[in-house]
């Protein structure tokens, strides 16, 4: 279905099934021939784990970035780490000083001479458990830029001494903390553009956390031009939204409710030229600066406007 057009899965309004059963299939299936991951957060009776396992079983090539420092995951995550290592996977622990956060997945597979590949950019991390609370998107695809920039990313990790810099080689990626600040700081500018010429303008933003000042004073301008802006933010908010000089002000929610909204989204602009993104970063110096983070386009019509 994948290698036909992109899918995007909602936790938890869709099950979490079907990315174990993805990790289940590429472990079993004779045609495969590596998995990258990274992995965040695990379940305790991770049935992730076990299908990476069992590929590397299999004959399959398994590497796992693995963010020992998840905050609260600190020891189950050195335990996963040391039963993937005695299983024969190859575990990176990242970059000094910088979490990785990104949610990234490349599996390879060769059948009639020919190699393909796909996997997954998700807002969430690969636990069983926390997608059952957890509000979050997945987009499966196969889409030949998306899965070479992820395998950009992880040449990058996977190497002794990785160089970040190396990130900017990303064609349709965003990733932090090379250069997703500016990028995201250009589009709003070009909303900012827009609403200056009478033009629809608009913006939507959806995340944990918004506390970044360099962004933040560029959705000041936004509002400050008359762009259409709305939050959707589900924790810490340091935007003041009541100030004069706003054409229009701009309209801030938080859901609070039976599932936590855990998903990044952003939506620039309107019609034709509408831009969505979905992320595992917040805006936050945390993220944009200390963190391995990615933005992923939506590229399916039909997905951007699911």
């Amino acid at each position: 279905v994948v290698a036909k057009r992109d899918v995007m899965l909602h936790f938890p309004y869709h099950s979490f099934d079907s990315v174990i059963d993805l990790f289940r299939e590429a472990a079993i299936d004779p045609a495969v021939l590596s998995i990258r991951v990274t992995l965040y957060r695990l379940a305790k009776d991770s049935r992730i784990i076990n299908a990476l396992i069992n590929a590397v079983r299999n004959g399959k090539s398994v590497s796992v970035v693995i963010e020992l420092k998840a905050r609260f995951d600190e020891e189950a995550n050195l335990y996963w780490k040391r039963r993937l290592e005695e299983e024969g996977v190859r575990v990176y622990i990242g970059v000094p000083e910088m979490k990785i956060h990104a949610k990234i997945c490349v599996i390879k597979r060769r059948e009639f001479n020919r190699t393909t590949q796909f996997g997954f950019v998700s807002t969430g991390n690969l636990n069983e458990s926390t997608a059952r609370v957890y509000a979050d998107h997945c987009l499966l695809t196969s889409n030949r830029q998306i899965m070479a920039d992820i395998n950009r990313v992880f040449d990058c990790l996977e190497k002794p001494v990785p160089s970040l810099l190396a990130l900017k080689s990303c064609k349709v990626l965003i990733p932090a903390p090379v250069n997703m600040r500016k990028y995201f700081g250009t589009l709003i500018q070009k909303q900012v553009a827009l609403a200056r010429k009478k033009k629809p303008a608009s913006l939507v933003i959806k995340l944990n956390s918004l506390s970044d000042e360099m962004l933040i004073e560029e959705l000041y301008a936004a509002a400050k031009a008359g762009v259409q802006t709305s939050f959707v933010i589900r924790g810490i908010f340091c935007p003041v939204m009541d100030q004069k000089t706003f054409k229009k002000k701009p309209q801030a929610i938080s859901i609070v409710d039976q599932f936590l909204e855990h998903a990044r989204v952003f939506v620039f602009g309107l019609g034709d030229q509408q831009q969505v993104f979905i992320s595992s970063a917040d805006w936050m110096v945390r993220n944009l600066d200390h963190r391995v983070e990615v933005a992923c386009p939506i590229i399916d019509p039909m997905i951007r406007e699911e």
